[in-house]
C-alpha cells in the first residue's frame, strides 16, 4: 500500500463497507460449481444438519461467506430448506474454492460423503472429531480404494485449540481456523 491508501480491513473495522452475507455466488452456483467473480464472498459448506452446522453457517454468513448446508438425507435436507437454509444434496459438484466442514462424525454415510468430497476437489475439507480418537472415516476410505495422499487432504482435528465444548464455541473455533488458513496465518492450531 502507498501512503494515503486505506487498508480495506482497517476501513471495515472503522465502519467502512463490509462484505454482506448475501453477496457472492448463489446456493445454486455453489451446488453447480459455477465460477464466482474474483471479488465474490468465500464459500462455506457445512456437511450434515447439526447444532454445530447451524452456528457455523450463521457465523460464516456474518463473516462474509456464502453458506450452504450439504445434507444427503432427503428428510433432513427438506427440514433445513424449510427454515430458509440453502441446501445441497450432492457433493460432487461443489465449487473447488469451497471450504467444507463435516460437522457429525457419527453419521452412517460419513465414509461415502468424505470420499465424494475428496472427488469434488474442494479447497479445504475438514472433519470434526476428538483428536484423541482415530479418524472414523479412514478405514472406509481405504476400503473404497482412496489413495493415501487424497485421505491426507482431510483436516482433522479442525479449528483453533480454544478448549471449545459447546456447539457455538466449536463453530467459532472452526471458523477462526478457516479464516486463519485463508489468510495464510498459523492461527494456533496446535493440539
Amino acid at each position: 500500500m502507498t501512503h494515503g491508501e486505506i487498508d480495506p480491513s482497517c476501513a471495515v473495522a472503522h465502519g467502512g463497507e463490509a462484505v454482506s452475507a448475501g453477496q457472492g455466488p448463489s446456493a445454486d452456483a455453489i451446488a453447480h460449481g459455477a465460477p464466482a467473480p474474483a471479488d465474490a464472498a468465500r464459500v462455506l459448506v457445512a456437511v450434515f444438519d447439526s447444532p454445530v452446522a447451524g452456528y457455523l453457517l450463521r457465523y460464516g454468513a456474518d463473516c462474509g461467506y456464502q453458506t450452504a448446508l450439504l445434507e444427503p438425507d432427503p428428510e433432513r435436507a427438506a427440514a433445513a430448506a424449510a427454515t430458509g437454509q440453502a441446501v445441497i444434496a450432492d457433493p460432487a459438484s461443489l465449487d473447488p474454492a469451497a471450504d467444507v466442514v463435516v460437522t457429525d462424525h457419527h453419521r452412517p454415510e460419513l465414509d461415502a460423503v468424505v470420499r465424494d468430497l475428496l472427488a469434488s476437489k474442494a479447497r479445504w475439507i475438514g472433519v470434526m472429531g476428538n483428536p484423541r480418537h482415530p479418524a472414523p472415516y479412514i478405514p472406509g476410505l481405504r476400503s473404497f480404494g482412496v489413495p493415501e495422499e487424497e485421505i491426507a487432504r482431510v483436516h482433522r482435528p479442525i479449528g483453533l485449540n480454544i478448549g471449545s465444548r459447546r456447539p457455538a464455541e466449536i463453530a467459532l473455533s472452526t471458523l477462526a481456523g478457516l479464516i486463519a488458513d485463508r489468510n495464510g496465518r498459523p492461527g494456533g492450531f496446535g493440539f
